[in-house]
């Protein structure tokens, strides 16, 4: 019998298949999550995994029989599922796995208007329904079973979408898109579709074993099939999509890649100046360009820790406009304040066809400094390791410590933040600094006291 605790994450349920995670469980969670959303009707999508079909179906019959409606929306990305949710104003679960390997699969629940689930908002009530019907038994099928129906939303989550950014009257562009066999390439030639955007397809055939490499463009090596192309076809910019689609990443016309602070202080800019200002969350760990930025543009700037019901709730909190991650999740008040990497890839191509400078020249603006990216470090004791660092700068003059999320030390001219993994015996180490040489000075002696 499958240990649920073992399955079930922060802010989703995810394992190896059938292992883990098999139609008969995943019945189970279906059944769970009708019960704690009232028995109201929900809808469910999956990705392109070979598992997710028969899951998404065993979760819909699960649900069905005690009561609920269920409309199955076939094959989506997560940000299309946040969509059904919203459209629909019911609560959904995606099938999928993001970036995970192919022999991994898993469910992200959320309620009626993409109102995100996690620990402290519903997960710890699935799990103890699903421990208790693992020891007794399946729950008796509701007096009136729900039906289960199907529907297609790609057309209206791609009209939706267009709505919100207008890319009629740019100038034309060349971009190529790496899908890597995820969702990105069910949705992009539908939301692409009579733009003035010149399509160079990477990876578009749907593909749940990820042939050609992982669907995670946070590793630099996931996206050298793009950066090659776009310096061999001299487009104008790549655009390189997650798994199950959510997160979008950016490379520029030289194929250098942008970073997720730039694009969020970029769209940020462009949401404060559409709205009339407004409050823009950002996480600890984006680069201080983006309050900078928010703030130059007449809006307030809100910090919050990692992880996206941090951000989804400091944006209900607030009334937000938009919240941006450093690893690529961008947040929007016009899609229900679920993240859609889509948006964020239309709000790029919206600035960079709206004038005539290259890519990297634009988003010289909103990348200021120099940044270490994510060092991540296997240790023995994260508590001790992290303590050691702690204490070699608690006493140093001109700094300021503060532990929203992890450790983070700000100096005048450098700051930087370390977080124990949730998951791994890893510290996860970002430094940014006014100047390279800094930044490189800073690394070095924190990762020094990390790994001593």
């Amino acid at each position: 019998m499958p240990d649920v605790s073992q399955i079930i994450k922060a802010y989703d349920i995810r394992g190896t298949v059938p292992d883990q995670l098999d139609e008969e469980l995943v019945g189970l969670f279906g059944a769970a999550f009708a019960e704690i959303t009232g028995r109201v009707p929900i809808v469910v999508g999956h990705d392109m995994r070979p598992s997710s079909p028969g899951l998404a179906t065993a979760f819909a019959r699960g649900a069905a029989a005690r009561g609920a409606d269920v409309t199955l929306v076939g094959l989506c990305s997560t940000d299309q599922l946040y969509f059904a949710s919203g459209h629909l104003d019911r609560p959904g679960a995606m099938f999928t796995a993001s970036h995970n390997p192919a022999q991994y699969n898993g469910i992200k629940l959320c309620r009626a208007g993409a109102a995100p689930v996690g620990q402290d908002s519903g997960l710890a009530e699935i799990r103890a329904l699903v421990e208790e019907w693992q020891r007794t038994g399946p729950p008796a099928a509701a007096a009136t079973p729900g039906t289960i129906t199907e529907q297609d939303l790609l057309a209206a989550y791609a009209d939706h979408l267009r709505t919100l950014v207008d890319l009629t009257a740019i100038r034309p562009l060349k971009v190529v898109v790496d899908a890597g066999n995820g969702m990105g390439g069910h949705t992009v030639p539908s939301v692409f579709a009579g733009l003035p955007l010149e399509l160079d397809a990477l990876y578009f055939e749907l593909d749940g074993t990820f042939p050609h490499h992982e669907a995670n463009p946070l590793d630099p090596a996931n996206i050298v099939d793009l950066q090659h192309r776009v310096r061999e076809t001299g487009a104008d910019l790549g655009l390189a999509f997650d798994g199950d689609a959510d997160r979008c990443f950016v490379v520029d016309e030289r194929g250098e890649p942008v970073s997720p602070s730039a694009v969020t202080a970029l769209v940020a800019s462009r949401e404060l100046a559409k709205h009339g200002g407004g409050t823009v969350i950002h996480n600890c760990i984006t680069s201080w360009s983006v309050p900078e930025v928010v703030r130059e543009a007449g809006g307030t700037p809100v910090r919050t820790r990692v992880g996206h019901s941090f951000i989804k709730e400091e944006m209900a909190k607030t009334g937000a406009i938009f919240g941006g991650e450093h690893s690529a999740h961008y947040y929007f008040r016009d899609f229900w304040n679920a993240d859609t990497g889509m948006l964020a890839a239309l709000h790029v191509l919206a600035a960079l066809g709206g004038q005539e400078r290259p890519l990297s020249q634009l988003v010289a603006a909103y990348d200021r400094y120099a940044a270490s990216g994510e060092i991540n470090s296997r240790v023995a004791d994260q508590a001790a390791s992290a303590a050691a660092v702690e204490a070699a700068y608690a006493q140093r003059d001109g700094v300021t410590l503060d532990h929203l999320d992890g450790l983070t030390v700000t100096a005048a001219d450098w700051w930087f933040n370390l977080r124990p993994s949730n998951t791994e015996p890893l510290l996860r180490l970002n430094v940014e600094a006014r100047d390279a040489d800094t930044c490189a000075r800073v690394r070095d002696e924190v990762l020094a006291l990390v790994n001593a």
